[in-house]
């Protein structure tokens, strides 16, 4: 006999034990830790690569003997490196920081040109790029 609105449940079924459903594969901890340690490693090679050359040549005198110049370096480095600039913009930032902006030519025959440019802020060397 059932009472309102329960349902029957017949003798004959057994509870069957519902079995926990498998943790997706990235959610598994051996996995996540595989992850981090990847990150942790790619973050430690990331500052390696920008500072190790810094350390490894302080002076920047071998950069400077393969005509190589590197961030960090002063502006009579980059000379000593380089050679003069073809052109020079200076630029002040709100804060008065002095920037400049050095331009190169490479003139690789009558009717091309190569541009280098590099960028200096208070007299040292932040960034630049080329045209290869």
């Amino acid at each position: 006999m059932t009472h309102g609105n329960q349902p029957t449940r017949s003798p004959k079924e057994p509870e069957q034990p519902t079995q926990p459903e498998p943790k997706p594969f990235l959610c598994r901890r051996p996995v996540r830790l595989s992850i981090y340690a990847l990150l942790a490693l790619i973050l430690l090679l990331m500052l390696g690569w920008r500072f190790l050359p810094g350390l490894l040549d302080p002076t920047f005198e071998k950069h400077i003997q393969s005509k190589r110049v590197i961030t960090g370096m002063t502006r009579a480095q980059v000379l000593k490196a380089w050679g003069s600039p073809y052109t020079m913009n200076v630029s002040y930032t709100k804060d008065g920081i002095r920037r400049e902006e050095w331009i190169f030519e490479d003139w690789v025959n009558s009717a091309t040109v190569k541009h280098r440019y590099l960028y200096f802020e208070e007299d040292i060397l932040v960034g630049g790029w080329y045209y290869q």
